[in-house]
């Protein structure tokens, strides 16, 4: 390969590279001196002037005019396309701070024209320019940390080899397989069946005034006119289910499918760009898209009627959370689906339960606690539960309240154990008597625990702040979040004293950056993961949603809305973003390897077991551990 270089008019180079981050951020002087090291070259299209692993890069490449693709080659000449990259962008970088051979090859798709800056010119500049030097580090550690997602998901058992999911990769749109049947909503229901009979579809979008008003499927036949009785004659409107729900064709499957999920619904309206619905997915689409679906096991919890079939169908979640993985799902996504297929066991159980024990004599609400509370649960996690009542108008109701729920939340935690949810260590569960009260109590559980803070028991209280209503009269677990909220926000020693759990633990590194590990015991030569790495973040999280009145319990969640108010930058919204998706991720791979050995799945990892890349990524997440707690220190004034 010939190439033609060049030197070029200083004046075009600074004209150019002035439109080009990061150079548009240095001074016209700085980009004046930078220009006179910069040659031109010319390479015709269809060169692959870069070999991955064998050519030396001796420049940064900044792409002046048409364009190249980067790929990987395996052993058997098959090729993994990373990008395209046009005007403007550069490569070369990567190898020069890491001093390699190239990481890729490059080939141009077009005859192209390039800036190059020698290695040595690249280097003082970034030793000189903390703009560029950040610019090309924020890079390479993106990369880094998408490359080291990519191996994580690396995690097949055996009998798992070539199933593959598209639920992350393919939108709504790709799968609409049928134009929208309507119906106007003063027809006759014998109408809408002969339409739907003739058409062969399950479902009918409702109009009236030209607008979407509601739906009507095969099941509304069934249970509101067959069941009913109904006349034939009726109007649509009297049967139909309102509002239809509907997304955006754009959006992703999984995020339809959730949708589907959490509200039991079989049918989603597709929106175009307009917001006019013009189309219909049903679950079959999702089934058939994914071949093996968390909507089949869906589906079977719903209309399990037994306790011992519940307990078979919970052990079901792991696969899926196997196939998310392996699929591309972070650790969020991930998170999302186990608490929608959790929530859903533990609110068919406890409807089997009441069936078994009679209905209860006073409105309660469950509530869900940490990871289980902020949709935060892996594979398996200990239960963290609890239980609201109504307060009765008079001793005997409080009585007779009291031992209902006491049999039915000790019920309750048996059959979560037999699902394999292990009973929580510090007992914070229903069916211990502190933990299933009335609303009052609980109100004043909390203003105690606000106003007058004992640090240790905030060590084990601090769950508690993360509770979600899952099941029952929600109100109840509402009321108290609306009673929680302003008043944690107010009281500064308690943020003070929740702040300092975010310092308790360091993160398992040396002053020389190796990693520390257990000398013996169990878990020789390993460290607690969750302990030392999720759970700061995850304090972090709280402590600050808690000072600044968010209502958002998920980690990731009040991350993003203190970034959207200010409270933290967007750069270390990123940082705290992919730390604690990465350290997540690493959980999960590492429990999905565990249930592979038939082991039960902990929290414990070897680093001796982990690749290069996820040891420097982990240190990585473990460093912005450390700039976390120094930000807490400064933001509640904690080395005073």
């Amino acid at each position: 390969m010939k190439t033609d270089v060049h030197s070029v008019s200083t004046q075009a180079v600074v004209e150019f590279l002035a439109g080009v981050l990061p150079f548009s951020e240095l001074s016209m002087d700085e980009l004046a001196s930078l220009a006179k090291h910069v040659t031109i070259d010319f390479i015709p299209a269809g060169t692959r002037f870069i070999e991955q692993g064998v050519t030396p890069v001796d420049y940064l490449w900044v792409i002046q005019k048409g364009g190249v693709k980067s790929y990987l080659t395996d052993e058997t000449g098959g090729q993994t396309l990373l990008d395209i990259q046009g005007e403007g962008q550069t490569f070369g970088a990567l190898a020069i701070v890491r001093d390699s051979l190239a990481n890729f090859n490059v080939e141009t798709i077009e005859d192209s024209f390039f800036y190059r800056l020698s290695k040595q010119v690249f280097r003082e500049l970034i030793d000189r320019a903390p703009v560029v030097s950040q610019f090309y580090l924020k890079n390479l550690s993106d990369a880094y940390v998408h490359k080291a997602f990519s191996e994580l998901r690396r995690v097949r058992s055996p009998g798992d080899a070539g199933v593959r999911l598209s639920m992350f990769t393919t939108s709504v749109g790709d799968v609409l397989r049928r134009e929208l049947m309507t119906i106007g909503a003063d027809e006759a229901i014998q109408a809408a069946a002969e339409r739907m009979g003739r058409a062969g579809v399950g479902s009918l979008v409702v109009m009236a005034g030209g607008k979407v008003t509601g739906i009507i499927t095969d099941q509304d036949f069934r249970d509101k006119v067959v069941a009913r009785g109904l006349s034939y004659q009726v109007p649509v409107r009297d049967i139909m289910s309102a509002p239809l729900r509907s997304v955006d064709g754009s959006t992703p499957c999984f995020d339809a499918l959730l949708t589907m999920m959490k509200h039991q619904i079989h049918h989603l309206g597709v929106r175009d760009k307009g917001g006019r619905v013009h189309g219909m997915v049903t679950s079959h689409d999702f089934l058939v898209l994914q071949g093996r679906s968390p909507f089949s096991l869906f589906k079977d919890i719903i209309h399990e009627s037994s306790v011992e079939g519940l307990a078979e169908l919970s052990r079901g979640v792991p696969q899926v959370v196997r196939a998310l993985v392996e699929e591309g799902a972070r650790a969020a996504g991930v998170g999302r689906m186990v608490a929608v297929l959790n929530d859903l066991v533990l609110e068919r159980l406890l409807t089997l339960l009441q069936e078994e024990l009679g209905p209860p004599p006073a409105p309660f609400c469950w509530l869900a606690m940490g990871s289980e509370g902020r949709r935060e649960q892996t594979i398996r996690t200990d239960q963290d539960n609890a239980l609201i009542w109504q307060p009765g108008p008079d001793p005997d109701a409080e009585a007779r309240a009291a031992a209902y729920f006491e049999r039915f939340a000790a019920r309750a935690i048996e059959c979560l154990v037999a699902f394999g949810f292990p009973e929580c260590p510090g007992g914070v569960m229903a069916s211990n008597p502190k933990w299933r009260q009335p609303l009052p109590v609980w109100k004043g559980y909390f203003e105690d625990w606000i106003r007058r803070p004992e640090p240790e028991e905030l060590l084990l209280v601090g769950i508690f702040f993360d509770f979600r209503p899952v099941f029952g009269f929600t109100p109840l677990g509402e009321e108290l979040r609306d009673f929680v909220t302003p008043l944690a926000a107010r009281e500064e020693i308690f943020l003070r004293h929740m702040a300092a759990d975010c310092l308790r633990t360091r993160p398992p590194l040396t002053f020389f950056k190796s990693f520390m590990v257990e000398k013996d015991g169990a878990h020789k030569d390993m460290f607690d993961l969750k302990a030392r790495g999720v759970l700061p973040l995850t304090e972090f999280g709280r402590v600050m949603a808690l000072r600044h009145g968010i209502r958002e319990l998920n980690t990731l969640d009040r991350f993003r809305r203190l970034a959207e108010a200010g409270h933290i930058s967007a750069e270390f919204h990123a940082e705290l973003r992919e730390s604690y998706e990465f350290l997540m991720q690493l959980r999960i791979t590492a429990q999905l390897r565990q249930l592979d050995q038939g082991r039960e799945p902990t929290n414990y990892v070897n680093p001796a077991r982990l690749t290069d890349l996820e040891k420097r990524t982990l240190k990585e997440a473990f460093a912005v551990i450390g700039r976390m707690q120094g930000f807490v220190k400064e933001e509640f004034r904690l080395s005073m």
